[in-house]
């Protein structure tokens, strides 16, 4: 089964998570809670790391990550794997902790809300588990970043960065007027969740705006050596062939209807499908499609022609 592709680059974010192998827990006491959270810490330190939320359930864990040095797949790769090993370690086991690869959604950090999206999302777990009682506070959940974002900065992880949250909620002062602010407007968000928003989370591989999305899938058409496939790589090949029909109809001057006044074999088509077949892999029959050439056949016979 195909790989799903890890797009790097310095300042990428990421919603990460894993689950237990078999689903089964992947803390047995809050002893590993914390040897989970300071191998965490270590990682931060190894490879810069910025950690925007993390939430730690029974059988999974959230965490929403910066990595200034593009290096998600190294980093991941040392803790996962010294997590599992100290968690073996200390329980006397042998073999995997954790179901396969994680699951690594790509942010867009440009200010935009995506980033507070997602941090909700997080911070929001227990109480959509229910392992926050209605009533009670969301901070009394203390395996979660949000108690620490509600903490002077003194005194929480040094390795948690609180002020793109508290941007995004237009808190200019971390002080503690800001932070009952932000307690308040995380509060207000529990309850049922909200629909579309958080099921891109869920479901998808990436959050943020359509030109974000093309940026990315550009990326994985260029590749990081890795196996992939499934529909992303459908996506980010469209976009490289959806850019280059529009590089030659600029070249040629048309309008994107003169595609379809024009006749199927008119030269100006031929080119573009021309180079469609040279620098995509995009098949005869999209092209014939995106160029109102008719049939493949038809791309194909005049391909031949002109050759």
């Amino acid at each position: 089964m195909a790989r799903k592709l890890r797009v790097e680059y310095p300042g990428a974010i990421y919603h990460v998570m894993n689950r237990g192998d078999r689903r089964e827990p992947i803390f047995k006491d809050n002893e590993d809670r914390r040897l989970f959270l300071s191998t965490l810490g270590e990682a931060c330190e190894k490879a810069g790391w910025q950690v925007h939320a993390v939430c730690l359930m029974p059988n999974h864990f959230h965490l929403v990550l910066e990595t200034p040095r593009g290096d998600l797949v190294a980093g991941m790769k040392w803790f996962l794997g010294t997590y599992t090993s100290r968690f073996n370690r200390r329980h006397k086991l042998l073999g995997h902790l954790f179901s396969g690869r994680y699951k690594a959604l790509i942010v867009d950090g440009s200010g935009d809300g995506y980033l507070k999206t997602v941090c909700d999302y997080v911070h929001l777990n227990p109480a959509r588990a229910r392992l926050v009682k209605r009533g009670q506070r969301l901070a009394s959940y203390v395996w979660s970043s949000w108690p620490e974002y509600l903490k002077a900065p003194s005194r929480r992880w040094p390795w948690l960065r609180a002020d793109r949250l508290l941007g995004e909620y237009h808190i200019p002062k971390d002080s503690a007027a800001g932070r009952r602010r932000l307690e308040a407007a995380v509060e207000e968000r529990r309850g049922p969740e909200d629909g579309d928003e958080f099921k891109k989370i869920r479901r998808g591989w990436f959050l943020g705006e359509q030109e974000f999305k093309e940026d990315l899938l550009a990326q994985m058409v260029e590749g990081t050596g890795e196996p992939h496939g499934g529909e992303e790589m459908r996506e980010a090949r469209e976009v490289v062939a959806e850019r280059i029909v529009g590089e030659e109809l600029k070249r040629l001057k048309w309008k994107e209807a003169e595609l379809e006044k024009r006749r199927k074999g008119d030269a100006g088509k031929v080119k573009i499908a021309r180079r469609l077949r040279r620098e995509t892999t995009m098949t005869l029959k999209w092209i014939a499609s995106r160029l109102a050439m008719g049939s493949a056949s038809m791309v194909t016979h005049c391909l031949r022609v002109r050759d």
